[in-house]
Order: C-alpha cells, then structure tokens, then sequence
C-alpha cells in the first residue's frame, strides 16, 4: 500500500519560512517524479514544484520561484519543499505527489496523493 504522509505545516507570518516533507513508503520511491500541489479555499489544485525521478531536474510554477525549493532524498525516500518569504497568498493546503514522469505531473497524471498539510501565512 502506498502512502504519502506530509508534514511541516503550520502558521507562519509574512516573510516567513517553512519546509515541508513527505514520507513515501510502498513504492519504489527513486523511481517516481514527485512533486507538491496546493489548495487555496475556493480555488484549484495547482502544481507548486516538481522534481524528476533520472536527474534530479525540478520545475515550479511562475508564482514560486526563487523562494520556493523542492529537493529529494532517495535514502530516505523523502522529499522536501524549502519555502521562504512566504505570502498570504500560499495559504493552502500542501499535497505531496507522486507521479511516473515530470512532464506527466505537470498536466496533472498523478499516481498517488498524500492526504495534505495546511500551510497558513498571516499578513
């Protein structure tokens, strides 16, 4: 059975820093794309960051970049979201994803999902 546990969620303040991880387990995690998604209230679910199971390529959407990190450790069959000057506007909740390429990720072929962790910034 496959499961994606996240954590590192919680309240932070504008400017602020948080890292989020994902525990995989059930499936062979080094060969699997992962990335995270996110939720706002009322919105959709979007792509947030992506990192490719061969190279180690990653990808994020516009709004993230250069604050946010997605890394991978495949020892430990984790992977990380590293977000810094976080806005209000990243309060969501945060899905871990686990998908057989990047580029299938990215237009939402996800194979497993973890159940989420609610990342809120107050202003």
């Amino acid at each position: 059975q496959v499961q994606l546990v996240e954590s590192g969620g919680g309240l932070v303040q504008t400017g602020g820093s948080l890292r989020l991880s994902c525990a995989a387990s059930g499936l062979t995690f080094r060969t699997y794309a992962m990335g995270w998604f996110r939720q706002a209230p009322g919105k959709e679910r979007e792509i947030v960051a992506g990192v490719s199971w061969y190279n180690g390529i990653t990808d994020y959407a516009d709004s993230v970049k250069g604050r946010f990190t997605i890394s991978r450790d495949n020892a430990k069959n984790t992977v990380y979201l590293q977000m810094n000057s976080l806005e209000p506007e990243d309060t969501a909740v945060y899905y871990c994803a686990a998908s057989q390429a990047l580029a299938t990720m990215k237009i939402g072929g996800v194979d497993f999902w973890g159940k989420g962790t609610l990342v809120t910034v107050s202003s």
